[in-house]
C-alpha cells in the first residue's frame, strides 16, 4: 500500500477548520462548512479519507450517486447506519422520508460536545436531482447543524455547479469557505515516483497528476516503461480514467465530445476546430466551446502583449486529458486488440514535438510561483504570444496584467529537449520575436531541460529551478 504522498496544504487547512470548530464547541454557532471542488479523480475523497483517518473523530461520508431523490436519500440512510455517529441508531428507529426530515435528525444524531465531520460528495447530483436541494441545505445549515460542533465538508467535481453553490444569488452564498483540489504537482510526483525533476514533469504531462494514475507507475519506472505497462493492461487508469470522466460529465453523443477530440488532437483556432469537428455551424461551435471553457476542461487564451487581439486559441487544461485526446483516444481498437506496442511507438515517434508544446502552460504555472528570485520581478500575468501567421511566437511573456499588458516584465523562451541546449541561434530568434512585439530593452528569458550555451540573458532556468516553485507548498 502507498503512503500518502502530497496534499500537505489542504491537508493543514482542513486540519485547523475542524481545531477551529473544537475549540468553539459551547458557543452559539460552532459549525465549519468547506466547499471543496476539483475535477473527477483527482483525489478529493482519497483526501477527505485521509483527513479523517487523522483526526479520529466521529463521521459520515455519504457519496450522492446521480440517482432519484428517494434513492439518495436512501444511501444517506445506509451511510449513517455504517457511519461512526455515536447515535446513528436514531436514523433506523426514526426513518425520514423526505431530505427536510434528514437534515434534521441528522443534526439530532451528532454530537454536542465534541467535534464531528459530516460529508456529502458529489454535491453537484443532489443539486441537479432534488428540487430547492439547496434551499433545504441552507435552512439546515443556518438553523440546526451550524449550531453543532461540526466541520461539514461538501464535495463536488462539477467545477461549474460547485463555484454556483457559494454564489451571491444562491441560497448558500458565504456559508462555506471554497478550497479548490488541483492534480498531485511535479514535486509531489516526483518524491511518490522516485523520478528526477525532468522526468517528474514529463510524468506530469502524462499523468496530469492523477493519484489513481499515478499509482500504477512503479516507482522508479520510466516513462517508456510505464507507458509498456498501461498499454499492455486494457483497464489501466491511464487508459480508462478519461472516458469515466467525460462519460460523467458530457453525454457519449454531445457535440462538445467532438470538439474537445478536434482540441485534443491539435487544433487550436475557432476554424480549424469547426473544421476537425466534422464542418459544425458557427453557433454550435459557439455553445460547445462555452460549455468546455465553463467546465474549465478547456482553457480559451489570447495573446498577451500591449496590443490588444482577436486571434484567440484554444487548449485542454488538463494535462493527462490532454495526453489520452492525443495519443490512445484515437487508437483504442488496437489496444483492444492487444497491440499496445503499435500506440507506443507512435507516442514515441511525437512525444519530442507534441511535448513541446505540452510543457508551456506547466512552464507557466511553475515560474508564476516561483519569481520573484531575485533575477526576475513577480508578474502577475504569465502568457504567450502569437500571431494569426505564427510567423511569430513568444512562449513567455510576462507582464502586470492581461491579455492587454500596460508593461511587460519579461520575454521568454522554452526549449524542453532531451539533447540540445538553449544556443545563440534560440537567442537571435528570441531577440527578433522581441522586436516584434516592443521597441523597450524588455529582459530576456531562457527555459531549457538541457541547459544554456550562451549568453546575454537575463534569467535561466532548468527542471531542478521550476520544481523548486512546487515545494513551496
Amino acid at each position: 500500500m502507498r503512503r500518502f504522498i502530497g496534499r500537505d496544504r489542504e491537508l493543514r487547512v482542513l486540519r485547523a477548520a475542524f481545531e477551529e470548530v473544537r475549540d468553539a464547541a459551547g458557543s452559539a454557532k460552532p459549525g465549519q462548512c468547506i466547499l471543496m471542488r476539483g475535477r473527477r479523480r483527482v483525489g478529493k475523497s482519497s483526501l477527505v479519507e485521509e483527513f479523517l483517518r487523522r483526526a479520529e473523530a466521529p463521521s459520515l461520508f455519504f457519496t450522492a450517486a446521480g440517482g432519484s431523490a428517494e434513492d439518495e436519500l436512501t444511501e444517506l440512510l445506509d451511510s449513517v447506519a455504517t457511519s461512526t455517529l455515536p447515535e446513528r441508531e436514531l436514523f433506523a428507529e426514526e426513518v425520514p422520508g423526505q431530505w427536510n426530515a434528514a437534515f434534521r435528525l441528522l443534526a439530532e444524531v451528532l454530537p454536542d460536545d465534541t467535534p464531528s465531520v459530516v460529508v456529502i460528495d458529489e454535491v453537484p447530483y443532489l443539486m441537479d436531482r432534488i428540487d430547492a436541494f439547496e434551499g433545504m441545505l441552507q435552512r439546515a445549515w443556518d438553523r440546526l447543524l451550524s449550531r453543532k460542533p461540526v466541520l461539514l465538508l461538501l464535495v463536488g467535481s462539477d467545477l461549474s455547479m460547485m463555484e454556483a453553490l457559494n454564489s451571491y444569488d444562491r441560497p448558500f452564498h458565504q456559508r462555506g469557505r471554497e478550497m479548490v483540489l488541483g492534480p498531485l504537482n511535479p514535486a509531489d510526483i516526483g518524491e511518490m515516483l522516485g523520478l528526477e525533476p525532468a522526468a517528474a514533469f514529463d510524468a506530469a504531462l502524462v499523468t496530469g497528476g492523477l493519484p489513481l494514475v499515478c499509482a500504477e507507475w512503479r516507482t522508479g519506472a520510466s516513462l517508456w516503461e510505464f507507458l509498456r505497462d498501461s498499454l499492455d493492461n486494457p483497464i489501466s487508469a491511464l487508459l480508462v480514467s478519461a472516458e469515466r470522466s467525460l462519460a460523467a460529465e458530457f453525454p457519449p453523443h454531445a457535440m462538445s465530445r467532438e470538439v474537445l477530440r478536434a482540441i485534443g488532437t491539435g487544433e487550436r483556432t475557432f476554424t480549424n476546430i469547426a473544421r476537425a469537428a466534422g464542418g459544425i455551424a458557427h453557433t454550435t461551435l459557439t455553445r460547445a466551446t462555452e460549455v468546455l471553457t465553463e467546465k474549465q476542461v478547456v482553457a480559451a487564451e489570447l495573446p498577451l502583449s500591449p496590443r490588444p487581439s482577436k486571434e484567440r486559441r484554444y487548449r485542454v487544461a488538463d494535462p493527462y486529458l490532454r495526453f489520452w485526446l492525443a495519443f490512445l483516444d484515437p487508437h483504442m481498437a488496437e489496444i483492444e486488440r492487444m497491440r499496445g506496442d503499435l500506440t507506443l511507438n507512435r507516442i514515441k515517434q511525437q512525444w519530442t514535438s507534441w511535448r513541446g508544446r505540452a510543457i508551456e502552460p506547466l512552464v507557466r504555472e511553475s515560474l508564476a510561483r516561483l519569481l520573484p528570485d531575485g533575477e526576475l520581478p513577480a508578474a502577475p500575468a504569465i502568457g504567450g504570444y502569437w500571431t494569426r501567421s505564427n510567423n511569430i511566437e513568444i512562449d513567455l511573456v510576462g507582464a502586470d496584467r492581461q491579455p492587454v499588458a500596460k508593461q511587460l516584465l519579461f520575454l521568454g523562451s522554452v526549449k524542453w529537449l532531451e539533447n540540445s541546449m538553449f544556443d545563440s541561434h534560440d537567442l537571435a530568434a528570441l531577440h527578433k520575436h522581441r522586436a516584434a512585439i516592443t521597441d523597450d530593452p524588455v529582459p530576456l528569458v531562457a527555459v531549457s531541460r538541457s541547459g544554456i550555451s550562451c549568453s546575454g540573458l537575463q534569467a535561466t532556468y532548468g527542471p531542478e529551478n521550476l520544481i523548486s516553485a512546487w515545494h513551496r507548498n
